[in-house]
């Protein structure tokens, strides 16, 4: 775990007492929102196991989210819908995203974000492959992701057809077979199914 605090401890050596993570969920699906994630957590006393999302079990990752949630000073989600995504394109979407959680959260002196460069009022420090190098970004990274697969296991109970329950809405050969067959639904994103449908 302390591996994943470099950046934390950086930050708070220079003063900084409350530091956000902010990550996204789905920025390469077919369909479905872009979910982004803001968190504050408290840095003295770090959940076990919390790692890039991708990385863990879907089980683990629901474990986690409820102990992260719990314990989080503060989180926020912005849900980003596929229209939006093909009127902005899926970076605009994800930085609409990003930037609603950091203007929502209460206060933080710093915001450590996966990959994407903002330009906000607050400090920040973009990292590359942050999911797996910050502790705060990673737990921002599961609550993204869990709450993602919730909303498409939702949307999985009107479009049946589709398989957004097991697939969550990316491009699998399952999920462009069905497509083909069934054509698109309100939320597969028109810039992303081209390739395999009209539009």
């Amino acid at each position: 775990m302390t591996d994943m605090m470099y950046y934390e401890n950086q930050l708070l050596r220079g003063g900084a007492a409350f530091i956000g993570g902010i990550d996204e969920a789905g920025r390469g699906p077919l369909a479905g929102p872009v979910v982004v994630a803001g968190v504050i957590m408290p840095l003295d006393n770090l959940i076990e196991g919390v790692n890039d999302s991708k990385k863990l079990s879907e089980k683990k990752r629901e474990i986690l989210f409820d102990k992260i949630t719990s314990a989080a000073i503060d989180v926020r989600v912005a849900v980003i819908d596929n229209q939006t995504i093909d009127q902005i394109n899926i970076l605009n979407a994800t930085k609409r995203g990003m930037i609603q959680c950091i203007d929502e959260f209460s206060h933080a002196d710093a915001v450590l974000i996966d990959a994407v460069k903002l330009n906000v009022q607050v400090p920040t420090i973009s990292i590359i492959h942050g999911d797996a190098l910050s502790y705060s970004i990673a737990a921002a990274s599961i609550v993204a992701k869990v709450t993602r697969d919730r909303l498409m296991k939702e949307f999985d109970k009107q479009y049946p057809q589709y398989g957004f329950a097991k697939h969550k809405g990316y491009g699998t050969a399952e999920h462009i077979r069905l497509l083909k067959q069934y054509g698109p639904c309100p939320i597969h994103r028109k810039t992303f199914i081209g390739h395999f449908v009209e539009v």
